[in-house]
């Protein structure tokens, strides 16, 4: 017989962590290359190219056999959905970090869900009823949400630096307040893009349910595109060298421990404790993210990044507080409706 190990309970707070952890690696790994002179439409560009190499033989070992045929016209929206929600979100990140910090950057990823919220009540696949506690939560959350992103472009307040000896970059990046603000709507508009694409990639993913050739098909899609992007703008053939240096490893720690392994662990995540769980952890990527920029990154943290962070995680966990009572009240339903078909009149009396 099986028996329950305390650890079996423990592992998807452990896996979350890695994600988290996982992230704030590529925020430090990338900010430190792009301090370091290298280009971030170049980054973007290897970036999903190793992303490709990585996942191509993986998907064809596993799914190949099993997929669904690719018509043009599916094959033509997922790569549009890669150039919206992979390729321009991911190459304004980039240039919203050259003006910015790591921080930041963890910092406004609290905000997807509020942002992916918004846009897929836009398109009708959410919904907001202010007469009730949850709508109201939802409300709450979405004008904190835009208080936190106020406060962390228009406010600085004082600063603070930890001691640091040791950091991943000798060439630290001061952005002026204009470069900052700029930087912040920079990172919103990357941030918008990305949860379109979660919003849009469901309806697509309909008709091509094979989730891991759909992510190679993007990330190929993605490859091509950023490609041209660069080629674009950077001419200069030194700009694309890498070197044995951190630009090779942020290269290489994006395309393989993000797009690659922190896929697999969240797709587990969800599947184990649902999505909600999983959105509740982001905020351990700006704890994080914050300690370690401080420390390896020499980055100055000023007060209204800590305030506007703080407030991004509050309006965070109250528009997933409205969803969970949300979803808690659905299944209530479902489950007196049930009971209805089924004539179990003890549960009826309790719906009552």
């Amino acid at each position: 017989m099986y028996m329950h190990r305390p650890m079996d309970g423990k592992k998807p707070y452990l896996v979350v962590i890695l994600v988290q952890s996982i992230y704030t690696g590529m925020f430090l790994l990338s900010k430190a290359a792009f301090n370091g002179g290298m280009n971030n439409f170049v980054f973007v560009f290897y970036r999903q190219a190793v992303s490709t190499i990585f996942l191509a033989p993986i998907a064809l070992v596993f799914e190949w056999k099993n997929a669904p045929p690719l018509c043009f016209r599916t094959f033509l929206k997922i790569f549009m959905l890669s150039l919206l929600g992979i390729t321009s979100s991911l190459d304004l990140y980039g240039v919203a970090l050259v003006y910015t910090s790591a921080t930041l950057a963890a910092a406004t990823t609290n905000c997807l869900p509020v942002i992916t919220f918004l846009l897929a009540l836009v398109y009708g696949m959410e919904s907001l009823k202010l007469r009730t506690k949850p709508g109201m939560a939802k409300l709450a959350g979405i004008l904190v949400c835009l208080a936190g992103t106020a406060t962390l472009a228009f406010y600085k307040g004082p600063h603070f630096q930890l001691l640091c000896h040791h950091h991943l970059h000798n060439n630290v990046h001061v952005s002026s307040g204009k470069s900052w603000i700029k930087g912040v709507f920079i990172m919103l508009t990357s941030n918008t893009f990305f949860g379109l694409w979660l919003v849009l990639q469901t309806r697509v993913l309909k008709t091509y349910p094979s989730i891991l050739l759909f992510t190679t098909l993007q990330c190929l899609s993605s490859t091509v595109q950023s490609f041209v992007v660069a080629i674009a703008f950077v001419r200069d053939p030194y700009e694309w060298r890498l070197g044995w240096n951190v630009r090779l490893v942020a290269v290489a720690y994006s395309g393989v421990m993000v797009t690659g392994v922190s896929f697999y662990l969240q797709s587990w995540v969800v599947e184990k404790k649902g999505p909600v769980f999983l959105a509740m952890s982001t905020p351990l990527a700006l704890i994080f993210t914050t300690l370690s920029s401080a420390i390896l990154l020499c980055e100055i943290i000023s007060l209204g990044s800590i305030l506007g962070g703080i407030l991004l995680v509050a309006g965070l966990y109250s528009v997933l507080w409205a969803k969970s009572k949300e979803q808690k009240i659905i299944d209530t339903q479902n489950q007196c409706l049930e009971a209805d078909k089924a004539g179990d009149q003890d549960l009826e009396q309790a719906c009552k």
